[in-house]
């Protein structure tokens, strides 16, 4: 399968740009170096002078409970629906942790805004536990916490030391000897246990007075909370600091003010609740006292223990009641009849027995019915006249008559009964109407005697549950690791700042480099003119290493070198010249200054020293420059061609240090260049010397300053085109092209002048001149540091 062509080439191109790019980056490999080393200095000075910073950290469990442990207390009253659907929010309570106010004490209750230095060679070093004075301060004002102060401390003797402020002296003290100040006083004593380590007991040390405000902000700002899972409830507090033991001991106070707070706002609610149950208590206990007094009363003038009892025993005495005036009045019909029937008795009548109530007359009863039988046998046996029968006769008309007296009786006494029976039902029916009331008031009176009560008592196990609650008020967070640092600094990272350096150090140059090459706008090298052109590339000419403008024979240096390659290459391009005639070389350029000339002149020298018979001829007639490379007089071309009848053979200058090379210098600069040109001499010229020469080099006039080059371009067979390199801006490329495309100078091609040796990796692809051949060229010898950079 066959490759696509245009393909190849672009990747070609593609990889031939990525590996100029990175020459081009290499070739400044001693900036990079340089850049590299300065920034490793710079970031070892960094790490060696500043301040260490060290990470504490601590593990806490945060309790479920609402934030200012207000669930635990209203608990008390969650069955009268106060607590319903209150829920607690971790993220509530850290919250609270990191709020202003518990930094603040925390600050304040360690002395956090008090901060001890001692004097180093380069910077302060700050002190904590390892501070051989420790100042308390005390008496303040709130003007004390709001401004910063500085304290100078030189010990003078074991027991007294100097103190300075702002360069005043305040005077020599104790330790121990309260210093008065304008906002409050001081009270500087000895760390004995860091003064028995330390064998110099003269020190100087600095304490450093800063505001309350800045001090709790850093530390609030300086603390981190995170939670450990999302369905736990612990969570680490974490802290940088320049100084591990005041970050530990930070991080342990504010978990200790957080529980303190949160303790104190738990008994603070305690406390006013029990407060609050005392007083209803007492309230509570006067009005049950009243109800009880109103219920004593009400029984009392209604004459009543328990109604409902006394209800019943009322309904029940009616009910007898009412049997016993029933029974009563049917027994007063039964004695009512038996007086009707004793009436209308005969001697030989019985009575009806056992129909009587009354024993007694239910005897006199059984005695006169046991006589009239009696009676009635002693009849059968005997006659009416017997005694014994008249003895009969007259005891039962005794009984009778003891019968009917018995009757009245018991008939006065039932009717008695029913009289008073009747009286009670009536009296006891009266009391029985009476009950609804009653019973409705007293249950009035019972009902707030019970809702009393009730709260009392409830009042009372709230009252207990209180008590117990503040004796045993738990914290809100659990300390399961207390606060511990790391022996190594997270910051300055030795490691991290080495590499950063390391990537500046070559980002740097890089980025110098990059700017300077995107903003650079001149053509550096072949790559330039080729990726913008379609034109030949007849070679490039590095910048000469030798003060030689002109090519001899011994010359070995790169530009010489440079030159014969591209004479070398130029014959390919006159390879359809006629060889009868000489070959008609033009150099041009698109501005002045480009090194035309040059190249002109050293082509011309270096076809000649292979024994071509060359003719150099300047045709740069506004600006002729050929002068300066030889001794020529001031007479040529511009005079041939304003001379009438003149030989052009008279204006050639043979040069004495080449055997076959001959000049035609551009004469007198004329007034009227153009005019001289569209001569016709210029053509008959040509042709005269194309007969006389083998190659003929003619130094014309830049094609984009004036239009010469243009009018006598028809006589060239081909064109070398120079271009010097970081001098032609890139954008004028597009006018060699158009010159090229349109075909105005015949057989162009392109020459790079002036390029770099030192890069030319990226300017020459890789082309070294010179080839180390006996090179006799006297280089001036630099400085070691002009040749480093």
């Amino acid at each position: 399968m066959e490759s696509h062509p245009s393909l190849n080439k672009e990747t070609h191109e593609e990889n031939l740009n990525i590996r100029e790019q990175l020459e081009t980056y290499l070739s400044y490999w001693k900036w990079f170096v340089l850049s590299v080393l300065l920034c490793v200095i710079v970031a070892t000075i960094f790490i060696r002078y500043s301040v260490p910073l060290y990470k504490a950290s601590t593990v806490i469990l945060v309790k479920d409970e609402r934030k200012g442990g207000m669930q635990s207390e209203l608990s008390a009253f969650e069955d009268l629906g106060l607590m319903k659907n209150v829920k607690s929010n971790v993220d509530n309570e850290l919250e609270v942790i990191k709020s202003y106010t518990i930094s603040e004490n925390a600050v304040k209750k360690i002395n956090l805004n008090i901060s001890y230095f001692a004097e180093g060679r380069v910077k302060k070093i700050e002190l904590y536990k390892d501070s051989p004075v420790k100042c308390t301060a005390f008496d303040l004002d709130e003007q004390f916490y709001k401004q910063d102060q500085s304290f100078t401390l030189t010990s003078i003797s074991a027991n007294k030391f100097e103190i300075l402020s702002d360069d005043k002296n305040l005077g020599q003290y104790a330790y121990g000897d309260a210093i008065k100040l304008k906002h409050g006083k001081l009270m500087i004593l000895k760390n004995t246990e860091v003064i028995k380590k330390n064998t110099d007991a003269n020190f100087k040390i600095i304490i450093q007075f800063d505001k309350l405000n800045d001090v709790t902000q850093r530390y609030k700002n300086s603390l981190v909370i995170s939670e450990r899972g999302k369905n736990t409830s612990v969570v680490e507090l974490t802290m940088v600091d320049p100084v591990k033991e005041k970050a530990e001991d930070l991080l342990n106070t504010i978990v200790q003010i957080y529980n303190e707070d949160a303790i104190a706002d738990k008994n603070f609610i305690s406390q006013n609740t029990e407060k609050f149950i005392e007083a209803r208590l007492k309230l509570i206990s006067d009005e049950l006292g009243d109800v009880e007094k109103d219920a004593e009363g009400f029984k009392q003038s209604n004459k009543v223990t328990d109604i409902v009892s006394e209800a019943g025993l009322y309904l029940q005495n009616s009910a007898l009641y009412e049997k016993e005036l029933i029974d009563t009045e049917t027994e007063i019909r039964v004695v009512e009849s038996m007086v009707e029937f004793m009436k209308n008795i005969g001697k030989d009548d019985l009575v009806p027995i056992n129909i009587i109530p009354s024993e007694d007359t239910s005897t006199l009863i059984a005695e006169h019915n046991t006589l009239v039988l009696e009676r009635r046998r002693l009849i059968k046996d005997g006659t009416l006249k017997n005694v014994t029968v008249i003895n009969a006769d007259n005891k039962i008309e005794e009984l009778k008559e003891n019968i009917k007296v018995s009757l009245k009786t018991l008939l006065g006494t039932l009717q008695i009964k029913r009289t008073d029976l009747d009286r009670q039902s009536r009296m006891n029916s009266g009391k029985i109407s009476q009950i609804p009331r009653q019973e409705r008031e007293f249950r009035i009176i019972g009902r707030q005697q019970q809702i009393k009560e009730s709260l009392y008592l409830y009042l009372m196990q709230k009252r207990e549950e209180i008590a117990i609650s503040l004796a045993v008020t738990p914290s809100n967070a659990k300390v399961i690791d207390t606060a511990m640092s790391l022996d190594s600094p997270v910051s300055p990272k030795r490691n991290m700042i080495y590499m950063i350096a390391l990537i500046f150090g070559l980002l740097i140059p890089f980025a110098v480099i990059y700017l300077l090459e995107l903003m650079d706008t001149k053509i550096k090298s072949r790559y330039d003119v080729e990726s913008k052109t379609t034109i030949p590339f007849l070679g490039d000419i590095p910048k000469s290493e030798s003060s030689d403008e002109v090519i001899n024979t011994n010359s070995r240096s790169s530009s010489a070198e440079a030159i014969r390659i591209v004479r070398t290459n130029l014959e390919f391009i006159l390879g359809n010249v006629d060889p009868s005639k000489a070959k008609t070389v033009f150099v041009t350029s698109t501005l002045p200054k480009e090194g035309k000339t040059f190249v002109a002149v050293n082509l011309a020298t270096t076809i000649a020293l292979s024994n071509k018979k060359v003719l150099l001829i300047g045709l740069d007639i506004r600006n002729p420059k050929i002068d300066k490379y030889f001794n020529l007089p001031n007479r040529g071309l511009t005079n041939y061609i304003s001379q009438n009848g003149a030989d052009a053979n008279d204006f050639i200058i043979k040069l004495e240090n080449f055997e076959h090379l001959y000049v035609m210098p551009s004469g007198v600069i004329p007034p009227n260049p153009v005019e001289l040109l569209m001569d016709k001499k210029i053509d008959a010229l040509f042709v005269e010397f194309k007969s006389q020469f083998d190659y003929i080099i003619v130094d014309t006039a830049p094609v984009s300053v004036v239009t010469d080059t243009l009018l006598i371009a028809k006589n060239a067979d081909a064109f070398i085109y120079v271009m010097r390199a970081n001098y032609l801006d890139k954008r004028l490329l597009k006018l060699a092209e158009t010159f090229y495309r349109e075909k105005k100078l015949t057989n162009m091609a392109i020459v790079l002048n002036d390029t770099l040796w030192s890069k030319s990796s990226r300017y020459g692809y890789g082309y070294g001149y010179g080839y180390g051949y006996g090179q006799d060229v006297e280089v001036e010898k630099k400085p070691w540091f002009r040749r480093f950079f």
